[in-house]
């Protein structure tokens, strides 16, 4: 691990015990950042914090259940007590949540996913809100995706909470525009992650980027030089900037942006 840009810096990955969240907090890891890894589970935790050290990296390992809230408003007050600061928040954590006609899903379904993919973010975004901006360069990236158009049939819930992501994460970037702190979502477009094969079981995910692919969107985003903000950055507009949303060599037109 020679070349180490995040150095002394301090990361926060939620979801990062599998897919994207996993492939991106070691990729942080690599990088030299300390990084808190947060899931539900402890025992991928335990798995990835094996990667990290086998990398020669260091992680801190917090059990996290998005659903209680009460432990989401305590992490700011727990970093503060040992770092006093932030440098990057990933809020990587979500659910798929019901696909069903809207009259179908029931209020468990609907309101169980707006409060992972929504209200979980905005408590990130409170209690760690102090601690980025003691940051030299706070930086904030958020996982969105091209359902938030509203343009699918019976992804309602899944779109509504990507949607009223993208506007949150996009006003408080309006927040922080004289502040150290950026803020911006990533839509990482059709990926090889288990949310994805829940999805659509019988696509060939063997033809789609595997999550470790987007780590270089997320590092870039993360790195003290970004000065994006309020930004939502295409993961295949970013890979090939001739990419075009109405073709896909891993998918059909109609899914290639989820």
């Amino acid at each position: 691990m020679s070349d180490l840009p995040f150095k002394g810096r301090v990361a926060l990955v939620t979801g990062a015990s599998r897919g994207i969240g996993r492939a991106v907090a070691l990729g942080l890891a690599k990088a030299g950042a300390h990084v808190v890894i947060t899931a539900r589970s402890l025992s991928q935790l335990e798995s990835l914090d094996d990667e990290i050290q086998a990398a020669g990296g260091q992680a801190t390992l917090l059990q996290l259940d998005l659903r209680k809230g009460e432990r989401i408003d305590q992490l700011g007050p727990t970093l503060y007590q040992r770092w006093e600061k932030l440098d990057i928040l990933v809020g990587n954590a979500g659910v798929l949540g019901p696909l069903s006609p809207l009259g179908h899903t029931t209020e468990e379904g609907f309101l169980g996913t707006i409060d992972i993919n929504l209200n979980a973010n905005w408590r990130l975004i409170r209690t760690l809100d102090p601690l980025l901006k003691r940051s030299d360069a706070g930086r904030a990236i958020f996982v969105t995706s091209g359902a938030s158009s509203g343009k699918y049939a019976y992804w309602g819930a899944y779109a509504a909470s990507k949607a009223g992501l993208e506007a949150l994460v996009k006003s408080w970037a309006e927040e922080l525009a004289n502040t150290d702190v950026r803020a911006n979502l990533i839509n990482p477009g059709a990926t090889r992650t288990q949310m994805r094969a829940k999805a659509f079981p019988g696509e060939d995910h063997a033809t789609l980027p595997a999550p470790d692919e987007l780590v270089g969107l997320f590092l870039e985003l993360a790195s003290p030089q970004c000065q994006r903000n309020g930004a939502i950055v295409n993961y295949r507009d970013w890979r090939d900037p001739g990419h075009s949303k109405t073709a896909s060599n891993a998918t059909n037109s109609s899914t290639a942006d989820l």
